[in-house]
């Protein structure tokens, strides 16, 4: 199904926001949100310059839930990749997830890039200097291989060192396009890469998704109780916003020799690392990823690790949380989850 209007993609970045009101003063602390069936009727909202704006703002549910719920229906699972905390590897883990996913030659893999400010996948994937397609069905995602597609805001700046300096909602709204105007088409898996955090883009990700259904997130940490302390909070974001954990992973998970194969450990995990996190929060722990400088020698090169080093210890170890992931995605399937 084709959307009713797509935004052209040379207009997307400096498209004003949609149905947003015009508010003459910031917004105060517990403001209820201009959309919110109590905006402008609030306690909160007594005193404040907005009242009368907010109250008179249009309310209900979002028109485009259902016109993205279609568009993604010839998606089988949706899987969310999350960390809460910059550094443990995200954007590389979920890389690596699509490479190990699209092994399988039979499925068809799709990557979202949701990380707005720094959107790493395609430099990773080896499509940066890539554009998008557009016509009358939508977007088209940028193919990697015949089974791996890519979707990233970086296909939409004149270079690579563009920053975009934006708010809040103007990232929602093209998070919300990715998901109402790209044409996915028939896929198995589609890997939503997030940015650090628990804020506007897990928010949105997760509101625009719920009618169609997301299988449920991968957690990413690194074994060190730092890393730790913020998984926690993602974990407590799932469980308040009905995201279902799939599992954790702890990543850099000690250092393979690509020699002699033996391990050390980098990152010492002070408090039992992933494995203890999981057995303390009863979720599945769905393994643990060495590091290999050849896997950053790829991802700066824009090649599939798999491709080059098959039979490393990280190859071994992700196929295994592959395996691991497809197996949760089932028991949720069957209604068991």
């Amino acid at each position: 199904m084709a959307p009713a209007a797509i935004v052209p993609v040379q207009d997307a970045l400096s498209a004003p926001l949609k149905n947003h009101p015009k508010l003459v003063a910031p917004e105060p602390e517990h403001c209820p949100g201009p959309e919110s069936e109590a905006a402008g009727k609030g306690s909160a909202c007594d005193g404040c310059p907005n009242q009368t704006i907010c109250a008179s703002t249009p309310k209900g549910p979002d028109p485009d839930i259902p016109v993205i719920t279609s568009r993604l229906a010839g998606i089988k699972h949706k899987i969310l990749v999350l960390s809460g905390k910059g550094g443990v590897g995200k954007s590389t883990f979920t890389t690596m997830l699509a490479h190990a996913f699209a092994t399988d030659e039979d499925s068809v893999v799709g990557i979202m890039d949701t990380d707005i400010c720094g959107p790493s996948i395609p430099k990773m994937m080896g499509v940066e200097t890539e554009t998008i397609h557009v016509s009358n069905a939508g977007w088209s995602p940028v193919w990697v291989a015949d089974n791996l597609g890519v979707m990233s805001v970086q296909f939409m700046l004149p270079s690579r060192d563009d920053a975009v300096i934006w708010r809040g909602p103007k990232k929602n709204g093209l998070i919300k396009q990715f998901l109402k105007d790209v044409e996915w088409g028939e896929m198995d898996y589609l890997l939503v890469d997030t940015p650090p955090g628990t804020s506007d883009e897990h928010l949105s990700v997760n509101s625009y998704l719920k009618e169609s259904g997301v299988d449920g997130a991968v957690v990413v940490t690194t074994p060190q109780e730092v890393s730790l302390l913020d998984v926690r909070k993602e974990i407590d974001f799932c469980r308040k916003a009905g995201i279902k954990v799939l599992g954790i992973v702890e990543n850099m998970s000690g250092f393979v020799c690509s020699s002699c194969k033996h391990r050390n450990q980098v990152f010492k995990a002070t408090t039992g690392g992933a494995k203890a996190l999981a057995a303390e929060t009863g979720i599945s722990y769905l393994g643990a990823v060495p590091l290999d400088p050849r896997i950053g020698m790829a991802c700066d090169y824009g090649e599939s690790f798999f491709d080059a080093f098959s039979d490393s210890p990280a190859c071994t170890a992700l196929l295994n949380v592959v395996q691991m992931v497809k197996e949760e995605v089932m028991t949720k399937s069957n209604g068991r989850g």
